[in-house]
């Protein structure tokens, strides 16, 4: 077993499943508010079960710190589920609206052949504005952000990252590793 722990702070993404009812997101949040960590991306949903809620969160935390929030969050009583995902296992993508200022016609197509290279999509235009859609890994959407600039970004607005395992892996306790439950509220031992 490998004792050593990186004690680097690096992002960390937590999938929770948790009851869906009024301020579980709230109290969610709180831990890591209580615990002295910023949350760097926030994304809550509804899952398959209209009973639950899926969240993603991201925060900067070391090894320690990281496991000790995820222990937390296992022992929380509206908690179902929770898991840290790993990077090389896990799918993480965003979505961004883009508002630009598009006021000729020149303009307005070389923001849409430069969002046509980041498969962005056109879901708005008016006589002074053009507005893209991207859902894409967050280095993509910063790339496109970047080249956006000069065409002056009125309003931008990002989701934060969702995140899935790859492969047969869920969040779900049926397909959870034995190691998982040692951190879960209903050890009994």
């Amino acid at each position: 077993m490998n004792t050593t722990q990186n004690t680097e702070e690096i992002r960390r993404t937590f999938s929770v499943l948790v009851e869906n009812r009024p301020g579980v997101l709230s109290i969610i949040s709180r831990l890591f508010s209580r615990n002295g960590f910023n949350i760097d991306s926030f994304c809550s949903g509804p899952t398959t079960d209209p009973n639950l809620t899926r969240i993603t969160i991201e925060v900067y935390a070391d090894d320690n710190h990281a496991n000790l929030l995820l222990a937390q969050l296992n022992k929380m009583v509206p908690v179902y589920s929770a898991k840290m995902m790993e990077p090389s296992k896990t799918i993480r993508r965003e979505f961004v609206l883009f508002k630009c200022e598009a006021k000729k016609y020149e303009t307005r197509n070389e923001i849409i052949q430069i969002g046509n290279i980041f498969r962005a999509t056109v879901i708005d235009v008016s006589s002074d504005t053009l507005t893209l859609a991207m859902i894409g890994e967050e280095s993509k959407i910063n790339a496109l952000q970047e080249l956006l600039e000069p065409f002056h970004i009125l309003e931008l607005a990002r989701t934060g990252n969702l995140a899935i395992e790859r492969g047969k892996y869920t969040i779900d306790e049926k397909t959870k590793e034995n190691i998982e439950f040692s951190y879960g509220k209903n050890v009994t031992e």
